[in-house]
């Protein structure tokens, strides 16, 4: 589900942030708490600006994480998120103490990134852009099921289970609904050398969107970083922390016990 608690953040002019602390246990408990904050566009994450970018995103997780006390952090993010937290890592390289970007990209998605694996989303993606813009307010605006379908079809991979979609057709139904929904839906290369802090650089092998060309590539843009790895999840998709915990997880360990 979306995440249920909220916190107010000055960005923007007021942003509510969602977000949930880890009930779970274990070896990554035992070492640091996991806090989730909703990006802009996400979960209960709501702004009086209706545009905004993945900076803005970046800004308010790291005033979210200061307003619950938190000073400092290993930030990682999945997908299109992990531009968050490269920029989270140069906006405050003080308070970030290494990046975990998962299934992700350094770059947008250009003529070089298709050519070595990685997706073309503009033919995929503009249906839907252009169906969900509207002059008029939408109230009874539902998402799709070809969209709920995306989400975890791409995600997951072929490992998605009946009641995995069906899990989250029903939340992004409820996140993606009415006229706030629909323009959260329609709505550059990073100076990755400034990036002092780690960088572990996980991708699945079976990461639809980037592939694994783009990734083992663009680790060595890290050139600042005081260690930059690249780790690739035999088997993984795209949602890496979904289909390869394990591995996720013996990574995050060995990068906080590494650099904390």
């Amino acid at each position: 589900m979306a995440a249920a608690k909220t916190v107010k953040v000055p960005h923007l002019g007021g942003i509510t942030a969602g977000y949930e602390l880890s009930a779970d246990t274990g070896k990554l408990t035992d070492i640091v708490n996991l806090l989730a904050v909703e990006p802009l566009g996400h979960g209960p994450t709501s702004s009086p600006v209706e545009h905004f970018s993945y900076g803005d995103s970046a800004i308010l997780v790291l005033q979210a994480i200061e307003v619950l006390g938190i000073q400092k952090a290993f930030a990682l993010r999945t997908s299109q998120d992990g531009w968050i937290v490269a920029r989270m890592a140069l906006l405050t390289p003080d308070r970030i103490l290494g990046i975990m970007p998962m299934g992700t990209s350094r770059d947008y998605e250009c003529a070089d990134s298709r050519a070595k694996g990685g997706w073309d989303p503009a033919p995929l993606l503009m249906p839907f852009y252009e169906k969900w813009s509207s002059e008029t307010e939408t109230p009874n605006f539902v998402v799709d099921d070809v969209w709920c379908g995306m989400v975890s079809g791409l995600g997951y991979g072929d490992g998605a289970s009946p009641e995995l979609v069906e899990f989250w057709k029903n939340t992004v139904e409820d996140v993606y609904s009415g006229d706030e929904g629909r323009k959260k839906l329609r709505v550059a290369l990073l100076c990755l050398g400034d990036i002092k802090c780690p960088v572990y650089l996980l991708q699945g092998t079976k990461d639809v969107p980037y592939g694994i060309i783009i990734p083992r590539e663009q680790i060595k843009l890290f050139t600042g970083s005081k260690e930059a790895k690249f780790i690739l999840a035999e088997g993984g998709a795209h949602y890496l922390n979904a289909t390869s915990p394990k591995e996720v997880a013996d990574a995050l360990v060995e990068l906080v016990t590494k650099h904390k």
